[in-house]
């Protein structure tokens, strides 16, 4: 008779995998009556957020241009198999649980074939979708890793898709930086957020460990735009995502180099630490003054409307700019950086405290919050957005006395994937 304490054998890669292919033809054919029909066309729910359904079948990704929700987990991962047709089957996988779980659905059916190892772990039965989104990119370390072609898609890693620089002030680690494929949930629960993501990342035993991951929040009432942990709203001056031509201009890819890329769009993730401590004991007056916005309305500095336009031409009776000139508003706005724009789909962090210490005065050493913000924007380009923005940002944003970017990402984002297909299809086909 077996020891009832003897661990579980745990599955083989292989066997795993191609577990995930049975999962797909499941869902396929589940997909063409159910799951992947009703993938493809939101349900709104305005006086329920947890009954509300968003599609994933699309022209575009969902969570990218989607109203953001109110919680969101992202997660970033490194592939370990050297099989280009494991990174196949696991998006494959991938794709069938992604459709099904935005729609309220488990990662699989229940309960498991064996009726031991059921595909979900079943602890947002009865929640609803939530609205749930989940959105794939793909890092550099996909295509090259350490000079070496990993899996045959070298020559096709867009040109966009660049190693990120090193900023000023950048204090990265290693441990919350880069990752070679990303996965972004937002939902409108916390639980379901963080499921979403757990299911996936168990899916990937044997191809892909988890790199880094790390759970947002939103602040503020639905329909306005949120507020961040220092108080002021933040995604003022995003482009309208109900403008298609704005859409196509900042946020969704046309790179001739990556036709596979087209409709989609690349992410920048950077986990920025705000010294909280430090902001708190600030004036008010300062704090605005460092925004370059009016902290209680949104409005830029001397208007009276969150949406008023900012007038960087303004100056008071002395002759100084109303919005002065390290403000983060003027340095990150479109008239000082070429016209370029980009798509923020930020989120608070809070990871409770630990030991820090200051990078400007008063220079404490102390156990402080770790707090701050998942900052995520959306471009077409991250060489004519994300980048020369920041760089400007970084050298005389008056915000940095008060943030340190500790982690930093970037991923391409490709295209919706179409019922019967898989997410990154037009990637991997030739």
């Amino acid at each position: 008779m077996a020891n009832d304490n003897t661990p579980p054998k745990r599955p083989t890669r292989r066997g795993f995998l191609k577990a995930g292919g049975a999962a797909v033809a499941a869902g396929a054919s589940l997909g063409a009556a159910g799951v992947a029909q009703a993938a493809v066309k939101p349900q709104a729910h305005a006086d329920d957020p947890y009954l509300a359904v968003e599609p994933f079948f699309g022209e575009h990704q969902s969570g990218i241009v989607t109203p953001q929700q109110s919680h969101m987990y992202v997660a970033a991962l490194d592939l370990t198999t050297t099989k280009r047709e494991d990174v196949i089957g696991l998006l494959r996988t991938w794709t069938d649980s992604a459709a099904r779980m935005t729609q309220g659905q488990p990662a699989g059916p229940l309960p498991g074939p064996d009726g031991k190892a059921a595909p979900d772990s079943a602890d947002v039965l009865g929640l609803g979708a939530a609205g749930l989104t989940i959105t794939f990119g793909f890092g550099p370390g996909l295509f090259t890793s350490d000079g070496k072609d990993r899996y045959g898609l070298a020559n096709r890693r867009p040109a966009a898709l660049v190693d990120l620089p090193r900023f000023n002030g950048d204090q990265l680690i290693p441990e919350k930086t880069g990752g070679d494929i990303y996965i972004q949930a937002c939902a409108n629960d916390a639980q379901v957020a963080f499921h979403a993501v757990r299911q996936l990342v168990r899916q990937c035993y044997g191809a892909a460990t988890m790199r880094w991951g790390q759970a947002g929040f939103l602040s503020g009432p639905r329909g306005q735009t949120p507020r961040n942990l220092m108080g002021f709203k933040d995604g003022t001056n995003n482009p309208s995502t109900k403008n298609p031509k704005l859409m196509n201009q900042f946020v969704w890819a046309t790179g001739a180099d990556a036709p596979w890329m087209q409709g989609g769009s690349y992410g920048v993730v950077r986990r920025i630490r705000i010294t909280l401590e430090h902001w708190d004991m600030t004036e008010a007056d300062f704090q605005e003054q460092v925004f370059g916005r009016h902290k209680l309305s949104g409005a830029p500095i001397g208007s009276k409307n969150e949406f008023d336009p900012v007038d960087l031409a303004a100056e008071d009776k002395d002759g100084n700019p109303v919005i002065p000139e390290n403000s983060h508003v003027r340095l990150s706005n479109q008239a000082n950086n070429n016209g370029a724009q980009i798509l923020r789909r930020s989120y608070s962090y809070n990871d409770s405290t630990n030991f820090y210490i200051e990078r400007w005065p008063p220079w404490r050493q102390e156990t402080e919050y770790d707090a701050g913000l998942i900052f995520v924007a959306y471009q077409g380009d991250p060489r004519a957005g994300f980048i020369p923005i920041n760089e400007k940002l970084s050298k005389f944003d008056l915000m940095n006395q008060f943030t340190t970017h500790v982690g930093s990402a970037v991923f391409a984002c490709p295209p919706g994937a179409r019922p019967g297909s898989y997410i990154g299809a037009g990637l991997f086909e030739t």
